[in-house]
């Protein structure tokens, strides 16, 4: 072959080469990765900008979060969509609704290393990983309330005027939560205590950022949140107006995970999104803009306020298969407690 044209073919062959690796380059970049979620995790000032930037530092992808109310909210998409969901990570589902999700046939095992974790009472499960958790709490304005609750009975029984916003089980997962939580303490019971309750409920809303807003507007002087929420204004407003009442009976713990979808259109993706949930590039953002305590490491130790927060002496937290069996019925006991006249 003349030397000429030898140099041509490997030039054409070196420009075809690099085409080729500009072209993998380029899919590479277009891979995008569809994370639905609630609201509040995808907010400006929640973990999801931070975790978006970070993660995508190290897949040579796009993430595009989708974001709906709240947990329950999610789930019921989910069904709604079916196979047809375009969605590779579901974000934001808890340990009361994973036997359903399950259930709906949609989600795939996560195959992630879960060593890392851990959370009061333990969490071990094939299909979804932990990312954040926290305690349900009733939170209460320390320049409207002086005396606030010091139990779950103190709280159902007391001051009707004393008004407190709560969240739909329906909808909300802290809403669920705080159902679970009275069926714990209360049992049959339960019933009767939301009966005794529904007196102080300024207002029921279908999430959490509702309540709170409201709370904070100073429309109710207590809301459903969480131990941790106190931790926000102490860090970002300098202030400990906002406080946990502690129940001497304990706290409904809320452990919130992830999942992959199994017809996600990249598994693979998917699944190198959920073990950086486990590390510090996306355990780092919970503390401080989800206000919820992380699962694994962290680079940095928690700020001061987390060490002046209530610590439950007692955790509640039911199977997801006792959620899963009773959930519809507790939610209609509640449904007709609430509307008694």
């Amino acid at each position: 072959m003349p030397s000429y044209l030898a140099a041509f073919v490997r030039a054409g062959l070196a420009a075809a080469l690099l085409s080729a690796g500009l072209s993998a380059s380029a899919q590479a970049a277009d891979k995008v990765l569809t994370v639905y979620t609630y609201e509040s995790f995808i907010s400006e000032w929640g973990p999801g900008p931070k975790v978006k930037e970070a993660f995508e530092k190290t897949c040579d992808c796009s993430v595009n979060f989708v974001g709906v109310a709240d947990g329950v909210a999610l789930l019921t998409r989910l069904k709604l969509e079916g196979q047809s969901s375009k969605a590779d990570v579901v974000l934001g589902l808890d340990t009361n609704l994973v036997e359903e999700a399950k259930q709906t046939g949609m989600f795939d095992t996560a195959a992630i290393d879960t060593s890392k974790v851990k959370v009061p009472g333990g969490f071990s499960d094939d299909v979804f990983v932990p990312y954040d958790y926290g305690h349900f709490a009733v939170i209460y304005d320390t320049q409207a309330i002086k005396t606030p609750p010091k139990s779950l009975k103190e709280l159902v029984e007391g001051d009707p005027n004393q008004k407190i916003v709560i969240q739909d089980p329906r909808t909300s997962t802290p809403g669920l939560g705080l159902l679970l939580w009275v069926k714990s303490v209360y049992g049959d019971k339960a019933p009767e205590a939301w009966a005794k309750l529904k007196g102080r409920v300024l207002t029921v809303t279908p999430g959490w950022s509702e309540a709170y807003g409201l709370f904070t507007k100073g429309e109710a002087p207590m809301v459903l949140s969480y131990t941790t929420s106190p931790a926000y204004h102490m860090v970002a407003e300098n202030t400990d107006r906002y406080q946990a009442a502690d129940f001497s009976e304990g706290h409904y713990i809320q452990i919130e995970v992830a999942g992959i979808l199994k017809n996600a259109p990249d598994k693979d993706l998917a699944r190198q999104f959920l073990a950086f949930m486990l590390e510090p590039g996306f355990q780092d953002t919970i503390p401080t803009n989800n206000w919820m305590m992380p699962v694994a490491a962290t680079s940095e130790p928690l700020p001061d306020a987390f060490g002046k927060l209530v610590q439950p002496k007692t955790t509640f937290l039911m199977s997801p298969a006792e959620v899963a069996a009773n959930r519809q019925g507790w939610i209609d006991e509640w449904l007709k407690a609430m509307t008694l006249n």
